[in-house]
């Protein structure tokens, strides 16, 4: 399938690792010139160089904080003059999530949670907010936003009302967005193979006192497909969703963890 993405450009936030930097590497790989966006420098080169080789794309690293104001305008300025349009944004950039066991009520801090919800909903708002007079300008575009499955679950009081918030966002910006042919999506995936999973699966193997093999298929019997997905398979959802083939999607968010058991979600 010709996905009809060949020659586009896309700004993805939080790209030089995870999900956000699989997403590069997946679009770079449909002919898409990239920008990935992070705080790292050296971690976000080193992510350009390996994109760019890997698929003979266009790949730049630009070094942000996607909770600064200022930052962000900068960050778009800087794309533009690199490379002239931004066809599709993917908001991926936020404080880790799931990589210890969340705080209860008594340990959530005005400080944690006003950090959490100004990286993943004020700066995916933020970029939104300086990328769509762009896209309108050039007759449309995709903006994707990574949100996460604690949207629909409890257990993470700040997860679940980062992602929900989200969610909220996505939809109120289709809405708003469908007359200049913006078209808004919001993708929650669940447990989701990185590099950083071995570190985290250790972690639990040492806490629990079981292997790292029995903590795994923990891990992946709470999905219906019987396996972690990997960062590779929301990746190629995302750049599906990119593309002018997903028109009948805006609006929504599309769980991405492989099923849930139990609920119907309609």
């Amino acid at each position: 399938m010709d996905l009809e993405l060949k020659g586009k450009v896309a700004l993805i936030t939080g790209g030089s690792r995870g999900i956000g930097k699989a997403v590069a590497k997946q679009l770079a790989r449909e002919g898409v010139s990239v920008a990935i966006a992070a705080r790292d420098k050296a971690v976000l080169d080193d992510a350009a160089a390996e994109i760019a080789k890997e698929t003979g794309a266009k790949a730049k690293g630009y070094t942000t904080d996607t909770g600064d104001d200022v930052a962000v305008k900068a960050l778009i300025a800087s794309v533009m003059k690199e490379f002239g349009r931004i066809d599709i944004l993917v908001n991926c950039a936020a404080q880790p999530g799931g990589q210890a066991k969340p705080p209860t009520l008594a340990e959530i801090t005005n400080e944690a949670f006003f950090a959490d919800m100004n990286v993943k909903v004020l700066g995916y708002l933020r970029a939104a907010r300086e990328v769509a007079p762009i896209m309108a300008k050039q007759g449309g575009g995709r903006i994707i936003n990574i949100s996460g499955l604690a949207a629909r679950n409890t257990g993470s009081t700040i997860g679940s009302m980062r992602n929900v918030s989200v969610a909220a966002l996505t939809k109120n910006l289709a809405d708003e967005l469908a007359p200049q042919n913006i078209q808004v999506v919001c993708v929650h995936p669940s447990l989701t193979r990185t590099e950083k999973t071995a570190g985290v699966v250790e972690r639990q193997a040492k806490a629990q006192g079981i292997s790292a093999q029995d903590v795994e298929k923990k891990m992946a019997s709470k999905s219906l497909v019987g396996r972690l997905i990997t960062s590779e398979d929301i990746a190629a959802l995302v750049t599906f969703l990119a593309s002018p083939k997903a028109i009948s999607v805006n609006g929504d968010s599309i769980a991405a963890g492989g099923g849930w058991p139990g609920p119907i979600h309609y």
